[in-house]
């Protein structure tokens, strides 16, 4: 089995250059301390890691995040809790992301004997028991803005001192016969292994607007950190792990203020995000990362399949980058000419079957208001015209007395 693995996957056409064989990767002599040569069997430690981020989350949002939601005044709203009642909370179930339909509930109405108001009612309500709480999501939001904001920070106190973080024509000097640093190994297995955490949690987090999305992203970047440790594309990898990690740190400090209430706070540190997102992923990342991958790069080498895959997935990231700066620039939008920023349109809202739902909440309970006050209104009306009417009564008595 591991004979035929080897043959099939590590393939030296899918991993070097034309002319270059495994043979020709063997380091001369000794390697320099503080320095190693990347092995594929290196990214087997990150699986492990994986587990070990899990499990520091679990503990970090118990201990430091839910404490310091509390300090920051994150509120969760009370939903009021339904009565269990077995076919409708079968039914919920099952359709989980859609209201029921007129026959649904005509049907439910004979099964429960209940009325279609106490159904559409309990559905809404099941609902909202199922939205996750502020608390849940400041605290997601604090693990990921403590990882991104390390890793941004410990990444570019180490690459800002090397010749490829100035002139991106470095990163293929010598390829692929390139040693790697000890900083430069633990930033790649400490980003791949939080990557993984990301994906093996995805189905207990909050899921947001952009779910596909995200699901897409991460395993993009697993495939790209991955593979560009193990073809040895490791100096231009860190670049793009250092443009991404620059902005991110951003959005979740912003949605950390945002669920407590910090308005201001909240937008600025949006503006200032948007800013830099918009500047790393639609202008450096394309005409600096992509441009030297794809052009650069073949002035010291032909191409082959590695460069081919690798290409492929920067593209998938910019693809990526393009959705979520629209959805940024609607925000923006909003904020210059309304004034504020409502809400997270890039990773926050939950869904827009739930946001009509509250929507449509709202209006009848402003349909319902209106009503009550025009009830209000002419009962006082009713009221002062009665009075009137009654003194003019008693005046007239008096006055026919006195005649």
């Amino acid at each position: 089995m591991e004979r035929l693995l080897n043959q099939w996957l590590w393939q030296q056409e899918y991993w070097l250059p034309p002319g270059m064989s495994w043979k020709d990767m063997k380091m001369d002599g000794r390697m320099p301390k503080g320095s190693r040569y990347p092995l594929p069997r290196d990214l087997l430690f990150t699986l492990p890691l994986a587990l070990g981020f899990i499990a520091l989350r679990y503990v970090f949002e118990r201990v430091i995040a839910l404490p310091l939601s509390r300090c920051l005044g994150v509120r969760d709203r009370v939903w009021v809790r339904v009565t269990f009642i077995p076919k409708l909370e079968a039914f919920y179930l099952k359709n989980r992301k859609q209201m029921p339909s007129q026959s649904d509930i005509l049907g439910l109405e004979k099964q429960c004997s209940l009325t279609r108001r106490q159904i559409e009612t309990w559905f809404r309500h099941r609902r909202n028991q199922d939205k996750p709480s502020n608390t849940k999501k400041f605290c997601e939001a604090s693990w990921r803005f403590v990882f991104y904001f390390i890793a941004f920070s410990a990444g570019l106190a180490t690459l800002i001192d090397t010749p490829w973080f100035w002139d991106h024509r470095e990163c293929w000097q010598g390829y692929p016969k390139q040693l790697v640093a000890d900083a430069h190994y633990w930033y790649y297995i400490m980003e791949l292994g939080f990557y993984w955490s990301l994906l093996l949690c995805v189905s207990v987090d909050v899921k947001r607007k952009d779910f596909k999305e995200q699901i897409i992203h991460h395993i993009a970047t697993i495939l790209l950190i991955g593979f560009s440790y193990c073809a040895n594309y490791v100096r231009v990898g860190t670049l793009v792990m250092l443009v991404h990690d620059s902005s991110d740190f951003l959005l979740e400090s912003a949605k950390m203020f945002n669920y407590g209430g910090w308005r201001k706070t909240c937008d600025v540190l949006f503006v200032m995000f948007s800013v830099i997102f918009l500047v790393t992923r639609l202008i450096v990342f394309p005409s600096r990362i992509v441009y030297t991958t794809l052009v650069d790069s073949l002035d010291f080498f032909q191409p082959f399949f590695g460069y081919y895959f690798f290409n492929a997935l920067l593209l998938v990231l910019q693809a990526l980058h393009i959705f979520w700066a629209w959805l940024i620039l609607r925000m923006v939008y909003k904020f210059v000419f309304l004034g504020k920023v409502e809400r997270d349109e890039r990773s926050d809202e939950e869904s827009e079957v739930e946001e009509e739902e509250e929507k449509g909440e709202e209006c009848s309970w402003e349909q319902r208001k209106g009503t009550l006050n025009s009830k209000f209104a002419s009962l006082a009306n009713n009221c002062v015209l009665n009075n009137l009417t009654h003194q003019r009564r008693n005046m007239s008595y008096r006055m026919a007395n006195t005649r």
